[in-house]
């Protein structure tokens, strides 16, 4: 059985960093594709930011610069960086992992629709 497991949330100042951690285990497949995303209460989930099988990333306009995102493939773990945190960046971060079946193109094609997903961790950024 495959599990999306996500640590490190919580609550900061504007301007501070939290660091959050995902890792895969169980999925027999190798995930191309993996990324995390973020739900505010009341809007739509929004992707963070994406990182490919061989390291390359594309993140939401807001995140440049201030998030970083990085994978280890042997682990299959997965981490987001973020820094100069902001009132707005506040919400649910969620990460995903593409199921490993099918070869996506991680910057054109809609892998998360059929990912596997963590359960969401809690980040609270007051100003």
């Amino acid at each position: 059985q495959v599990q999306v497991v996500e640590s490190g949330g919580g609550s900061v100042q504007a301007g501070g960093s939290l660091t959050l951690s995902c890792g895969v285990t169980g999925n027999k497949y190798r995930s191309s594709c993996m990324g995390w995303f973020r739900q505010a209460p009341g809007q739509e989930r929004e992707g963070v930011g994406i990182i490919g099988r061989d390291g390359s990333t594309e993140y939401e306009d807001s995140a440049k610069g201030r998030f970083t995102i990085s994978r280890d493939n042997d682990k299959n773990t997965l981490s987001l960086e973020m820094n100069s945190l902001k009132p707005e960046d506040t919400a649910m971060y969620y990460c995903a992992a593409d199921r490993g079946v099918f070869r996506f193109d991680c910057y054109e094609d809609k892998w998360w629709g059929s990912a596997y997903w963590s359960q969401g961790t809690q980040v609270t950024v007051s100003s």
